[in-house]
């Protein structure tokens, strides 16, 4: 058995020139949850998160994550996934339902 873990999301921050607003946050993989929301974190906190779009600031993001357990048997591959949502940075109510909208 395997298992592993990828996130999506949206990342929330202060455009130049004024005013805020989001982005797709860069597809993170990781093996466990606890590295993947910690590189998440570290990207953030270094600016890279956002995907390209580049804020004057970050303050935080919304992050699906799927967590993917892998098996293998008779040769054949098989794979379940379970989704949740965190939240990362320094985000009010407002903001976090935004940036989840915002994924769907």
């Amino acid at each position: 058995m395997s298992l592993y873990f990828k996130s999506t999301g949206f990342v929330y921050g202060n455009l130049w020139g004024g005013g805020r607003g989001a982005y797709p946050a860069e597809k993170l993989e990781a093996k466990t949850l606890k590295e993947l929301l910690k590189e998440a974190s570290k990207g953030l906190k270094e600016g890279w998160l956002d995907s390209g779009m580049g804020y004057e600031s970050l303050f935080g993001a919304v992050l699906e994550v799927e967590e993917i357990e892998t098996i293998i048997k008779n040769g054949k591959r098989y794979s379940c996934s379970e989704y949740s949502f965190h939240t990362i940075g320094k985000l009010d109510e407002e903001e976090i339902k935004f940036l989840t909208n915002c994924i769907y």
